[in-house]
């Protein structure tokens, strides 16, 4: 059998990158579009803030749970095939959203969303390292899958509010299907990819992990209306705690573990997951918050709530952009810092916009929190990565993501619990903007503590074989 020459295997990376670069925008867009379209649904359904908390987190708490078993499948029964079926959950899931008759449906399509998405993502990472086997041409590939990612990130809320205006709140699911079905016509002309390696399924860590995880957002979302000493809410409270410390029990005993605990004893890994997690609480929580205040509040059509956050949403477009630039120019340390101390000077800014302001009051302190978000990522991505070894890059990739939609799950229950609580609204916005400002200036302290002197993070950067992570 004759061997690929260069000009295929060219052509067939390219087709890799653009089938993985649909799947990416989808999720992202996915993510962003949503919040323009709360209080219609809202309307749609009579549903309060609880039930709005839900709707977007049904889809960020599935992702998160499933993430790593997601990077799993994909070793165990190849990239591509766990791509295209996660693929495929997510475009069937979408035409569910855009047809459902109630909340409850809508929630669980969400969930199926989720799903889809925690098997396509990692998987597509896998799909461009075996494309790209050139370090040089895979990292320029990454570069282009997370830059469409981050359009469609900063595009979102005003395609959303344009569909909104013209079709419905129906139409920001109906959005997916043609993408999604491009990129499973892409995807499904690619050779059957071969499992790496022979993994083992931790079923026993999922299960745990899902009932820690869910239990939790479920008893920040429902306490404001039952109550925090009520039986659910308390009951849910012992079934969080009981089933996170049997989780981490469970991935201390397995040698094949889901969640790789080892991975946190180099200290700059874990600092990485950390921040990644405050990043994403507190922009996916304010994205939550403000989209509520807009629309609810000031009373702007989706339309007008989607042009409100195009300054923020840009930035992070922006941010994402020049990461490494400005990460190799001043120092990851130093620039990671300066990312969260706009955060929370962006949260201040927004502290003295009130109904009665002008919007343009509100740009700059956008501008802030939307770059903030856009660098945070990748910065926080690229040393943790060289803390590990290249054969556990995927896995450590999947942590870091898990982390990522984990905090966003929390910023959006957390945030939506103040809000739902505290009256008037106003008071409530405030109080979030303060936790945000607090969050960010703790993760840029522990950041500063834990990433050391410039000279140890770049050579925390270049792992060698007798300190990477086994």
């Amino acid at each position: 059998m004759s061997r690929p020459n260069a000009t295929d295997s060219s052509r067939q990376a390219r087709q890799v990158l653009a089938a993985t670069s649909i799947s990416y925008t989808i999720v992202l867009l996915d993510a962003s579009i949503i919040n323009v379209g709360l209080e219609q649904i809202g309307d749609s359904f009579n549903s309060g803030v609880s039930g709005l908390q839900w709707i977007v987190n049904a889809y960020t708490l599935t992702f998160a749970s499933f993430l790593l078993t997601g990077g799993t499948l994909g070793d165990r029964l190849g990239a591509r095939n766990i791509y295209l079926a996660g693929l495929a959950v997510f475009t069937l899931a979408s035409a569910l959203c855009g047809f459902a008759p109630d909340l409850a449906t809508l929630a669980c399509a969400r969930a199926l969303q989720g799903l889809g998405s925690a098997m396509l993502v990692p998987c597509s990472l896998s799909l461009i390292n075996q494309a790209y086997p050139d370090p040089g041409k895979r990292a320029a590939a990454i570069g282009m899958w997370m830059g469409c990612g981050g359009i469609a990130m900063a595009s979102g809320p005003l395609l959303g509010g344009l569909l909104i205006h013209w079709f419905g709140w129906r139409s920001i699911f109906f959005v997916n299907l043609p993408l999604g079905l491009l990129g499973i016509g892409l995807t499904w002309r690619l050779p059957r990819s071969q499992a790496l390696r022979s993994r083992h399924f931790d079923a026993a860590g999922q299960l745990t992990a899902i009932l820690a995880l869910g239990s939790l957002i479920a008893v920040l979302i429902e306490a404001p209306l039952l109550g925090w000493r009520s039986t659910p809410i308390v009951a849910g409270i012992l079934i969080c705690t009981v089933f996170g410390l049997l989780f981490v029990r469970i991935e201390t005993q397995q040698q094949q573990p889901m969640l790789p605990l080892a991975f946190f004893r180099n200290r700059l890994f874990s600092a990485s997951a950390l921040v990644s997690m405050a990043s994403a609480l507190v922009f996916y929580g304010m994205l939550f918050s403000f989209s509520i205040y807009y629309q609810r509040v000031l009373g702007y059509a989706p339309l007008q709530a989607g042009l409100a956050f195009l300054p923020m949403t840009m930035m992070v477009a922006v941010g994402g952009l020049f990461s490494g630039r400005m990460a190799g120019l001043f120092g990851a340390r130093g620039s990671m810092c300066t990312a969260f101390c706009l955060y929370a000077a962006g949260a201040a800014g927004m502290l003295l916009v009130g109904p009665g302001s002008p919007y343009w009051f509100a740009v700059l302190p956008m501008l802030a929190i939307g770059l903030a978000s856009g660098f945070i990522s990748p910065a926080a991505t690229a040393p943790a990565m060289g803390t590990v070894e290249k054969s556990r890059a995927g896995i450590a990739a999947a942590v870091l993501n898990s982390a990522r939609q984990t905090g966003a799950a929390l910023g959006v229950a957390i945030f939506g619990a103040v809000l739902a609580t505290l009256q008037p609204f106003q008071h409530a916005l405030h109080l979030v903007l303060g936790m945000v400002a607090i969050v960010a200036l703790a993760a840029a302290l522990l950041w500063w503590f834990c990433a050391g002197p410039p000279a140890r993070m770049r050579e925390a950067q270049v792992p060698a074989k007798s300190r990477a992570l086994r």
